[in-house]
């Protein structure tokens, strides 16, 4: 099939010899062997069809239960307008209890993408606009432990800004969560190519590794290993620099002060903050040259000979000094025992990942699909009588009002997102419960059908659970 011009007609009814499509607020008018807008859905011999097949999720044939299968909202379609009960409400057995899931693929306006970064590189300031094709599409958010983390998406930017600001947010939003590379640009930061599952790009260079803390930890860590190698190391990190002889576990190994003044903002002994500015050299600051840092040495403290290792928390950069007779420190060969420590510093650095996590708010047709009383559904969830999957992958529910999901899309299957273009992003969504459950929540009876009654569809198609996933009928297995 190919894609047709999108012809909106409010009144509901299509031109003749085409169908109408009420699968989202656009209303597609399809001619015969067409798409509509969103390639979901087309006019096959006069029906409205839904183009791609049906996914269901089996277990690995290595598993006791090989065989089993779980029908996805991947492929099943939507129930838009919120009258309809889910596409397909499916009836199986497990462990000898009656089980229903209610499947669809669910409008997500209010949606988005957060993103984390593995990475000591300075990507922007905090709140700085994200921009995709030059269209603002998100903003950067706070800096973790050894990440960055961007917000990507919403509402506000596929709604609430320019045609084409939404239609590039939505454009990216489903390539980021279709697992494909994206390019953006952060204002006064940096350019990225981001990819989930795969090492982020900054300014054109791959990160091969997180660091394995921040400047104090990495003191706490290998303060024994440096004992007596060493009389002074200061590890630069953009959030807190440490110097041994002045931490906790320097004093722990009764090392001597060595009179090292830092720059920057003294918090607690060993721990300095705002040694540089952010930026993408030593330590995710803005420094090549490490000795920046160092203001001086107090000579009724040091002595000449003093021998000083400088590293970053990745063990990316590193230099060795010994101080002269002026106590001012001259570069000096590394050490073999004190290269042996660096190398494990960056030994037991993660690779550095890109993790994009999906958050949508599932409300209006994704629960009168299931429900005729929506609020029993999210109270049923909060109770954990009902269990939320994306395409089989375990969904966290976020505490408060609403059913807030938020999944890790590499465990979702791939192609799992799609668009419409009010805009909105289109994301399978499952909820599984006892049938008993599902009655007494006001569920759709008479819209349920048996496993068999699926399994006997020509259009669908069978992929294995991701090997990470519980499986999704299992209430017992929470995610």
């Amino acid at each position: 099939m190919t894609s047709a011009p999108t012809e909106a007609h409010p009144e509901g009814e299509a031109p003749a010899g085409k169908v109408l499509c009420d699968a989202c607020p656009v209303l597609c008018h399809i001619s015969p062997g067409r798409t509509g807008a969103c390639d979901r859905y087309g006019n096959l011999n006069g029906e409205l069809t839904r183009v791609e097949p049906l996914v269901l999720t089996q277990r690995p044939s290595g598993e006791t239960e090989a065989g089993e299968l779980f029908v996805t909202g991947l492929g099943a379609g939507t129930t838009y307008p919120d009258y309809k009960p889910a596409p397909f409400i499916v009836s199986s057995q497990y462990e000898g209890v009656d089980m229903v899931t209610a499947v669809t693929e669910a409008i997500f306006s209010y949606c988005s993408f957060k993103v984390k970064i593995d990475t000591d590189r300075y990507l922007g300031p905090e709140q700085a606009h994200v921009r995709h094709r030059g269209e603002i599409v998100g903003h950067v958010t706070t800096a973790e432990y050894g990440s960055q983390m961007l917000s990507l998406g919403g509402v506000h930017h596929l709604t609430g800004g320019t045609r084409r600001e939404g239609r590039e947010s939505c454009a990216l939003m489903a390539a980021l969560g279709n697992r494909e590379a994206v390019e953006l640009s952060i204002d006064d930061g940096s350019q990225l190519i981001l990819q989930a599952g795969a090492a982020p790009i900054v300014n054109g260079v791959r990160e091969t590794r997180m660091r394995v803390g921040c400047g104090s930890a990495t003191i706490g860590m290998f303060a024994k290993q440096w004992h007596g190698l060493v009389d002074e190391v200061i590890v630069v990190d953009d959030q807190i620099t440490g110097v041994l002889s002045e931490h906790q576990a320097g004093r722990f190994l009764g090392m001597a002060p060595t009179g090292v003044e830092i720059r920057g903002r003294r918090s607690t002994p060993g721990r300095y903050f705002q040694v540089a500015n952010p930026g993408t050299g030593w330590g995710g600051t803005d420094i090549s040259d490490p000795l920046s840092i160092v203001a001086g040495f107090d000579p009724a403290i040091s002595w000449p000979g003093l021998r000083l290792l400088m590293v970053s928390t990745t063990g990316e950069h590193a230099a060795y000094f010994v101080l002269d007779a002026a106590l001012r420190p001259q570069p000096a060969a590394l050490p073999a025992a004190l290269e042996r420590i660096v190398e494990r510093i960056a030994e037991n650095c993660e690779p550095a990942l890109t993790s994009v996590l999906f958050v949508g708010g599932a409300g209006g047709s994704l629960r009168a699909g299931v429900t005729q009383s929506p609020v029993h559904l999210t109270r049923s969830i909060k109770e954990a009588l009902v269990k939320v999957t994306c395409g089989g992958a375990p969904a966290y529910i976020w505490p408060g009002g609403g059913i807030t999901v938020m999944v890790d899309v590499t465990r979702m299957p791939a192609h799992s997102f799609g668009t419409v273009p009010t805009p909105a992003i289109v994301a399978p969504i499952e909820f599984t419960m006892r049938l008993a459950d599902f009655a007494a929540l006001g569920g759709h009876m008479e819209a349920v059908v048996p496993l068999q009654q699926v399994l006997e569809r020509a259009d669908k198609r069978l992929i294995e659970r991701h090997p990470e996933n519980p499986w999704p009928v299992d209430l017992k297995e929470r995610s």
